[in-house]
């Protein structure tokens, strides 16, 4: 490959990462998508993702699916492991942190598409998974956002112990 995809890229391969334990999103990074004329998912699973109820201040755990069809911008992926890890000492509610990451994301990017499922572990016997999505105004994305949101949990899981 003749072109350098990393050359605006100050974290991947840094071996001097600062992390921040504070909500953060200047931390992300995007790179030009090289294949703008196809649709395709980018698919980031996210299993250790923790964040801490705003009330009890608590640890709250999930594992994040974040889901996206790029534009002209894609999230570079380590930029995206420290934006989430900023959440540790986060308060925020399940609900919130996940539409706040997915609204970081389309900020960030502009992607065609983006999704965004929340699995958090069960916590006074219940869990939350708050799901959300996007699609850009007035075009199919739009209209696959709105199928997507209205047949995302036909098939519940079978959970046995999250």
């Amino acid at each position: 490959m003749s072109e350098d995809y990393t050359k605006d890229l100050s974290l991947l391969g840094s071996q001097e990462v600062k992390y921040d334990f504070d909500y953060n999103p200047d931390v992300l990074e995007t790179f030009e998508n090289k294949h703008q004329g196809r649709d395709y998912f980018v698919k980031f699973n996210c299993p250790e993702f923790t964040t801490l109820c705003p009330i009890t201040n608590q640890p709250d755990f999930a594992t994040l699916y974040i889901s996206y069809i790029p534009d002209i911008r894609m999230v570079e992926s380590k930029a995206l492991k420290l934006y989430l890890f900023s959440f540790r000492n986060h308060g925020g509610f399940h609900e919130n942190s996940v539409n706040m990451i997915m609204d970081d994301l389309i900020e960030l990017m502009d992607p065609k598409y983006i999704e965004i499922w929340g699995k958090f572990t069960p916590r006074g016997g219940i869990s939350i998974d708050p799901f959300c999505n996007y699609g850009r105004a007035g075009t199919k994305y739009e209209r696959m956002a709105e199928h997507r949101m209205m047949n995302h949990d036909m098939y519940p899981e079978h959970v046995v112990n999250r």
